[in-house]
């Protein structure tokens, strides 16, 4: 299968977010729940699965792992888009859209399942 605009996107999608983990480690690890230990580290290491997965999403060997490591990161990311929607931390950004984030990540398994 070649690489179609919609696996394009998605690889990109995940590289630009991985790169963005060392750009402003900061922002992403305000969205991390207190309770999550080494928090740094694991925005470094998600940073460089979401690099990772989304180059291994270009070659059509490895495309199905990858679509499945997506999926399991999205999972594993979870708790900080779940925390983001109920901390009064971040009311700044308005509810819905800190909530509208949580259904967000069924379409992006959804996505990265077309290419599992």
């Amino acid at each position: 299968m070649q690489i179609t605009p919609g696996l394009g996107i998605m690889a990109v999608f995940y590289i630009a977010a991985g790169v963005m983990h060392f750009v402003k480690p900061a922002v992403y690890v305000s969205i991390m729940p207190p309770y999550f230990p080494a928090r740094r580290t694991l925005v470094f290491l998600s940073g460089i699965a979401e690099v990772l997965l989304g180059l291994a999403l270009l070659p059509v060997a490895t495309r199905p792992a990858a679509a499945w490591g997506i999926v399991g990161l999205l999972v594993a990311i979870f708790p900080a888009n779940v925390y983001m929607a109920t901390s009064d931390k971040f009311r700044r950004i308005p509810k819905w859209l800190r909530w509208a984030r949580l259904p967000l990540q069924g379409v992006l398994v959804w996505w990265a399942l077309q290419y599992a």
